[in-house]
């Protein structure tokens, strides 16, 4: 005898903080590992994290559009055409051997405790996180060439714009270093050696580390180009102020010899 417990985690286009969430849709939400926040009402949790996933734990999808309607989220009934999200089905198997199994298509689990379906939600949630910003790190790489044939030629505004361009990467990477935490396994983990087999089991499918590293390393070369780009530009500026420097000292020459020759 066995039952499935269904699990999606949406990235929200904008950000909560914790205390909207909990105002808006009218629960209490309870720290749970890391940085993850959760309510349970009978066997249905909603786990919430800081970087802008929500998880549904065997919610009807009835219910899932009504929530996202409340949070203001605009075609919720079409949700999947529209956000970022993943589900994987939870299947939960008393007569089950081992303590868990993860594979492509399912979640095995010989019982629902509380913290094994929060770990599920938090790798869950992460994995869409870092679809985000894979999508937005995408976007970077086209405008990228854009960027760096500006350097032809140059203006204060076309520096401005690889300043801001620079600054942008760096926040997509401590998005991901900070916000996500992939490169820290939580700490309770250390002391629960099931738990930990099912967070290392879901992170390995979901690929989470060799995902983040082939971002890191995109990160990298871009951030490179960039930087050669703006050296190339701080030469071509001072280039610019020398014959700014030049033409005023030309033009005092020039004023001098007027004013001489004209007493």
């Amino acid at each position: 005898m066995h039952s499935t417990l269904s699990l999606i985690s949406i990235a929200l286009p904008h950000p909560f903080a914790k205390h909207e969430i909990e105002n808006i849709l009218e629960c209490v939400l309870k720290k749970g590992i890391e940085k993850t926040f959760y309510t349970q009402v009978h066997e249905r949790y909603l786990v919430y994290t800081p970087f802008n996933v929500i998880s549904f734990i065997n919610w009807e999808r009835l219910e899932i559009v009504k929530a996202l309607e409340k949070l203001g989220i605009k075609e919720a009934d079409t949700f999947e055409n529209h956000l970022l999200y993943q589900d994987y089905p939870i299947v939960i198997d008393a007569s089950l051997e081992f303590t868990c199994k993860v594979s492509n298509e399912q979640i095995l689990l010989k019982e629902a405790l509380p913290l094994y379906l929060i770990i599920i939600a938090l790798v869950v949630s992460q994995s869409v996180g870092l679809e985000k910003y894979e999508q937005d790190l995408d976007v970077y790489f086209g405008k990228s060439q854009e960027l760096l044939d500006v350097t032809k030629s140059y203006t204060f505004f076309k520096r401005s714009r690889l300043i801001e361009f620079a600054r942008n990467l760096i926040f997509i990477q401590h998005g991901m270093v900070n916000d996500l935490f992939l490169l820290d396994k939580p700490n309770i983990l250390w002391d629960n050696e099931e738990a930990e087999k099912l967070y290392n089991m879901l992170s390995s499918t979901l690929e989470l580390k060799d995902r983040f590293e082939i971002i890191e390393h995109k990160l990298t070369h871009l951030k490179e180009n960039i930087t050669l780009a703006l050296d190339l530009f701080n030469h071509k500026h001072s280039e610019v102020l020398e014959w700014i420097i030049i033409l005023l000292i030309m033009f005092e020459i020039v004023m001098g010899l007027i004013e001489f020759f004209g007493h």
